[in-house]
């Protein structure tokens, strides 16, 4: 340590640059990633933001001030209500509270428009005993984390939707469909990915030839077409859960394309490899060598493709559901709650109704940013 002396006499000790090539020298990989993943400041921002989305997309009965069915018939296309601190009669208020808010209709153009009642306010208060739901669908519970005490009082942060039901909690609940779908999609298409892609390059012959011709010809035929066929092959009459399940496996069977050519450049050019030669020489089976040896090695090539993949599976559950092929009602996802919004008229009218694209970009911005953190970590002798 070199001690430089400011204006003020005091000592300021500088790490001599020595010290820190020593550190880089002796330091594991995991921890040079991590170094070099800190220098993004996209991606450390992204981090907390995700984990706020995967808190709500767990908790979102909870967090949620109504249950995602419940409807409030007087209110159809309410807009989202303003939250107030400052009362005209008793001036600042500590707590939070919302208007009550009253139907009018144009008498020229006959629009129905609603307006705040300032004769009526809501306090906002904390743990509110509300609808009943079952938490996790393993106990019944009525206690919501934010809401007003008053029953059948609005209280719509976001809005409402044509049937009266609360947008805003109507979206955290849509986030773990979503996510969740993402996630379990990604699951599958690593499974296959890395068998199909570690299977090619390792084997190679005839095995790889007929892998690969395989990938060549589910990339060339259009993503959403292909999806949109296969989606509108599943049974009309299937439930809820099956329609998720078979949504998902239909992704995984058409995005495993691209990770099963990563794995596969990467084994065809470790094979070789001396670890590789001594495995075998030892005695190592060839799927001790794939799964211990090879794929490890590349690991974090893995993760960074993973984390890339999810917004691409988020953007098509999106799509397929807006186009009244994927999810269905009652599931609720972001997707099927951006269904409302296709007629213009809506749209217009009521563009909160688009709030559910807000969370969508967010979501897929911090995945984005996430992966081009992990790709910058990967190499961090760049």
């Amino acid at each position: 340590m070199i001690p430089i002396l400011r204006k003020n006499k005091q000592p300021v000790h500088v790490t001599n640059n020595k010290e820190l090539e020593n550190d880089y020298e002796v330091a594991s990989q995991w921890k040079l990633m991590w170094w070099k993943f800190k220098k993004h400041k996209l991606a450390i921002i992204s981090a907390p933001i995700l984990i706020i989305l995967l808190i709500i997309a767990a908790f979102a009965e909870f967090l949620s001030p109504h249950v995602p069915l419940e409807r409030f018939s007087e209110y159809k296309f309410a807009p989202p209500q303003k939250i107030h601190f400052v009362d005209p009669e008793k001036g600042f208020s500590f707590r939070p509270f919302v208007y009550d808010i009253k139907e009018e209709m144009d008498q020229e153009t006959f629009r129905k428009s609603f307006q705040e009642d300032a004769s009526k306010k809501y306090p906002i208060h904390f743990f509110v005993k509300g609808e009943s739901y079952k938490f996790w669908g393993l106990f019944e519970t009525n206690i919501h984390l934010i809401g007003v005490k008053e029953k059948d009082a609005p209280f719509f942060v976001m809005g409402t939707d044509s049937l009266g039901r609360d947008l805003f909690t109507r979206i955290l609940h849509g986030s773990r469909i979503s996510l969740s779908f993402a996630f379990l999609g990604i699951v599958f298409t690593v499974i296959l990915g890395i068998i199909l892609g570690g299977v090619s390059g390792y084997f190679g012959g005839v095995t790889d030839t007929i892998i690969q011709r395989l990938i060549d010809l589910l990339l060339c035929i259009p993503a959403i077409p292909l999806w949109m066929a296969l989606a509108a092959a599943l049974p009309a009459d299937w439930s809820p859960t099956k329609i998720y399940f078979g949504m998902i496996m239909i992704f995984s069977i058409i995005g495993w394309t691209g990770l099963a050519r990563v794995v596969r450049g990467k084994i065809l050019s470790l094979r070789e490899e001396d670890f590789t030669m001594a495995a075998r020489l030892c005695g190592a089976s060839h799927l001790r060598i794939i799964t211990k040896h090879l794929i490890p090695s590349f690991a974090s090539y893995i993760i960074i493709n993973v984390t890339i993949s999810i917004p691409a599976t988020i953007l098509g559950e999106t799509s397929l559901s807006f186009l009244g092929l994927g999810l269905q009602p009652p599931v609720v996802s972001w997707g099927v709650l951006l269904g409302d919004s296709q007629k213009l008229e809506n749209l217009a009218h009521h563009p909160w109704l688009l709030w559910p694209a807000a969370f969508i970009v967010v979501a897929v911005l911090v995945f984005n940013f996430l992966g081009d953190g992990l790709r910058d970590a990967a190499d961090p002798y760049k």
